[in-house]
């Protein structure tokens, strides 16, 4: 079931479907929360909270459907190292569509009309960095080619659907974090560990395929 799950060409559809429905949220969500974070990533987010928009994209490789994800410059001021998913902060006057758009064309090269927007999963709040951030889900209308940003990205990584759905690629790891050691959930790709919020997005996405293979 899970091989015609990650390789059905239909599946953007049934996702579609599934995101008029209430979404699991929460709970699937928190299955990837660092500990020590006490639940603070599910608000109230204070008045001074930024808003920002990331981009799941679903695309096509080789037969089944992959994710790209990107591992930022050590020289950014926000989450530096970490493996994030494109997007970043809305600008004023922008709305989270146009500002997810935008964001996946500069980032990856990606141009907005190459994509369709299914919709949006549930919303995070990064209380480390005061971003509440809505995910959009899409899939490519044809095949991609990326074209990385040098600045904003350092390595682009193209993570299978099937990774995140398997469970022996889940697993924790101690990251030391303001001089205290911290288990942090992550999905594991190769040498790369996928762990804080850019898992807890998946978290929601594997809980939603789950609710499609029911």
């Amino acid at each position: 079931m899970l091989k015609t799950l990650v390789d059905t060409p239909d599946l953007p559809v049934r996702l579609a479907e599934r995101l008029q429905h209430r979404l699991p949220g929460i709970p699937a969500q928190r299955c990837f929360e660092p500990g020590l974070s006490y639940g603070r990533h599910f608000g109230p987010a204070p008045l001074s909270v930024r808003p920002a928009a990331v981009m799941v994209l679903l695309y096509r490789r080789d037969g089944a459907w992959h994710l790209p994800l990107t591992a930022r410059p050590e020289t950014m001021v926000h989450h530096a190292g970490q493996i994030s998913f494109p997007g970043g902060q809305i600008e004023p006057g922008e709305s989270s569509r146009e500002a997810v758009l935008r964001e996946l064309e500069e980032e990856l090269g990606v141009a907005g009309d190459a994509v369709d927007l299914l919709g949006m999963l549930s919303p995070l709040y990064l209380y480390a960095s005061n971003f509440t951030v809505t995910p959009w889900l899409a899939c490519a209308s044809g095949p991609l080619v990326f074209h990385p940003h040098a600045e904003e990205v350092s390595e682009l990584i193209e993570l299978p659907l099937a990774a995140v759905l398997d469970p022996e690629q889940r697993g924790t790891h101690v990251h030391r974090s303001r001089g205290v050691n911290v288990l942090v959930p992550h999905i594991a790709w190769g040498e790369h560990r996928i762990w804080g919020a850019t898992s807890m997005i998946l978290g929601e996405l594997a809980a939603i395929c789950e609710d499609l293979r029911a």
